[in-house]
């Protein structure tokens, strides 16, 4: 019988121990689990604090960069419209009065020379002709002034008197005008680029710019007849930079293309409710 008590203490002391280590156990695992979802908690606060700093950081680059953008752009613009002040100004005025005193001293020279005095007196004039086309090209004023696809019409017309057989311009659609004044000249300033890497480089004999006014964007297309060019081998420079750089400015979509042998296109898609940057 005391065999028996004894027997039925122990499995109550045995019992009693089981439980409480079942309540430690719970009581450790709860703790546990609260231990990993604080964790959790200040990882995913970290990486959230943490992605906003990087957010933050590639912002203030971006707005930087665009600040430098933009500085450049005012800086080439006002540059380029001095250098027009002084061809028109400066030179214009040398290059009339060179005209001027051979037109008198035509006069005063024997006939059998008077023809060569014709054709010089003909070349300053055309090339006081050509200064002065070139410095209102220049001149952003003027561009906004006499209108978009006019400033792109005299300019080509420049171009072909310089060595195209055709330089030509089709416009397609109901004109749209510019919102964004400073855009129009942007974009203007493209072409002019794409129009002197072709003068410099191309070898082409024609140019053509297409400007289709669809209804929520413009679609310009210049391409030229040239030599063309590797696209993966060739050679950034500051031209081809530079067009890049102020399609991005007013994110504009560009897109250069061109092979070996096949001349080079120039696309650029400008939507009609740009918003200025």
């Amino acid at each position: 019988m005391y065999n028996l008590l004894m027997l039925s203490s122990i499995f109550q002391e045995v019992k009693k121990s089981t439980s409480a280590e079942r309540y430690l156990l719970i009581y450790m695992i709860g703790v546990l689990v609260i231990v990993t979802a604080l964790v959790i908690l200040f990882f995913i606060v970290f990486q959230k604090r943490k992605n906003k700093l990087l957010i933050d950081k590639i912002k203030q680059q971006q707005a930087f960069e665009e600040e430098l953008s933009n500085a450049q752009t005012e800086i080439q613009e006002q540059t380029l419209k001095n250098i027009g002040w002084e061809l028109h100004d400066n030179v214009g005025q040398l290059l009339a009065a060179a005209s001027m005193q051979m037109n008198i001293l035509k006069t005063q020279v024997s006939d059998d020379v008077k023809e060569n005095f014709t054709e010089a007196a003909s070349t300053v004039k055309e090339s006081l002709k050509e200064v002065r086309m070139l410095s209102r090209s220049l001149n952003n004023e003027v561009v906004l002034n006499i209108g978009f696809e006019q400033s792109i019409e005299n300019e080509l017309n420049r171009l072909k008197k310089l060595r195209f057989a055709t330089a030509e311009l089709h416009v397609k659609g109901e004109i749209v005008p510019f919102k964004n004044t400073k855009h129009e000249i942007i974009i203007f300033r493209i072409l002019q680029e794409f129009f002197s890497n072709t003068v410099k480089y191309s070898q082409a004999k024609n140019l053509l710019v297409k400007l289709n006014y669809l209804e929520d964007k413009l679609v310009i297309v210049a391409s030229d007849d040239g030599k063309g060019f590797d696209m993966d081998t060739v050679e950034k420079g500051s031209g081809l930079l530079n067009m890049k750089s102020r399609a991005e400015l007013i994110n504009t979509e560009y897109n250069l293309s061109s092979k070996v042998g096949e001349g080079v296109v120039l696309e650029i898609k400008y939507p009609y409710n740009h918003e200025e940057k």
